[in-house]
């Protein structure tokens, strides 16, 4: 189950992600994420599935869901308690991405966002844009492609072309990985670029690391992050409960020419997937965790954050190699305060040291050019412990 607007990103139970306040995966991901993230974000990877239609007027047709029965959540081991001294902190924490050939955050405001996405210009809904538009009508109105219809973060709609009618996907570039942007039913296109933080910091650690790091991406949506990792010379572990999301990230995969880049696509409830690799013993490097709000597996497993949270993490904690190893969890659309996952991280990794840094991901925009500094639009709450 999965995504944030970003996405319904899969859940334990799906796969997903939102904004640090308001961004609630599609429930398409991991049933959580219609895809976007066509769905709702992931507790699995449902979530985040990303809509892929066979042309764009068809991805702007409603669809009548077909309904899962919910089943009942296989035994799981208690939330463990740990003793030791907590993580060291760094709080708060803005880790900012600005703008990039292939990305940028033109100009905000009065509900909505502008945004360059390769060669397209996009207007999408943004709730937390209360300010008023710095860029004059004008400008807003040459954009390539406007996202109309319902507000909300798993809310479906259309997308209207000013212009010229576009093709459903297009080329994009991002930490020199190739992939496709894909207009979808509900907003999203493919990548959340505020990410960039987490990918760059990612990918410097595992090219400085002097051996194959062990990557597990956990709601791993389009497998943008998966490929920076693999490309960057790490073994990954991609796990999407959205058959449709894991399609998409082969797409990706593909087009930047990578079918020989150790990557293991894995099509499953997030949860279930941890569950299994805590019982065999095994160990990751790096543990990417992008949960959503709320999802639902492949098989009707329900994820809810607030509920699942506290266990994922702990059976993350178990699953992280001893020494030299990272966890990196991001949150959308859930109203709380990024103090609520900093806590509950230190909590779960008492007694192995380290540092737990927590914050939020904001987006700088940069005008027309990339080169005028503006406002900074906060899109999600994140936590990383590392050892």
């Amino acid at each position: 189950m999965k995504d944030r607007n970003r996405r319904q990103k899969n859940g334990p139970a799906a796969t997903g992600a939102a904004r640090a306040g308001d961004r609630v995966r599609p429930a398409a991901k991991a049933a959580a994420k219609p895809d976007a993230k066509g769905g709702p974000k992931h507790p699995g990877a449902a979530a985040r599935s990303p809509a892929k239609p066979r042309s764009v007027a068809a991805d702007t047709v409603r669809t009548r869901p077909q309904k899962v029965a919910e089943q009942p959540s296989e035994p799981q081991r208690p939330v463990r308690v740990h003793a030791g001294e907590k993580p060291a902190e760094r709080v708060p924490v803005i880790l900012e991405t600005a703008g990039t050939d292939d990305y940028r955050l033109i100009d905000s405001g009065a509900g909505e966002k502008l945004e360059q996405y390769g060669p397209y210009r996009i207007v999408r809904p943004e709730a937390q844009a209360l300010w008023p538009r710095s860029l004059p009508a004008h400008v807003w109105d040459r954009a390539d492609a406007v996202f109309t219809g319902d507000t909300d973060e798993d809310g479906m709609g259309r997308w209207r072309f000013p212009g010229a009618a576009l093709g459903e996907t297009w080329p994009m570039r991002l930490l020199d990985t190739d992939f496709y942007g894909r207009f979808t039913a509900f907003r999203h296109v493919g990548v959340f670029p505020e990410q960039l933080a987490h990918w760059s910091w990612m990918k410097a650690r595992i090219e400085a690391s002097g051996r194959p790091l062990k990557v597990l991406n956990l709601f791993g949506y389009t497998g943008v992050a998966s490929l920076v990792a693999a490309g960057a010379g790490a073994e990954v572990t991609h796990v999407d409960a959205s058959k449709k999301a894991i399609g998409w990230a082969r797409e990706n995969q593909a087009l930047g020419r990578g079918e020989k880049l150790p990557i293991r696509w894995i099509c499953e409830d997030a949860m279930k997937f941890i569950l299994r690799e805590e019982r065999r013993g095994s160990r990751y490097d790096i543990i990417l965790a992008d949960p959503p709000k709320f999802g639902r597996g492949p098989n009707g497993e329900v994820w809810q954050l607030f509920e699942g949270l506290p266990l994922m993490l702990d059976i993350c904690r178990e699953i992280l190699s001893p020494k030299d190893a990272a966890l990196v969890l991001t949150a959308y659309s859930i109203r709380a305060s990024f103090y609520s996952i900093h806590e509950l991280v230190r909590e779960t990794m008492r007694g192995r040291g380290g540092l737990v840094e927590s914050g939020e991901l904001v987006i700088r925009e940069g005008g027309l050019d990339g080169s005028v500094p503006g406002r900074a639009l906060s899109t999600s709450l994140f936590s990383r412990w590392t050892s």
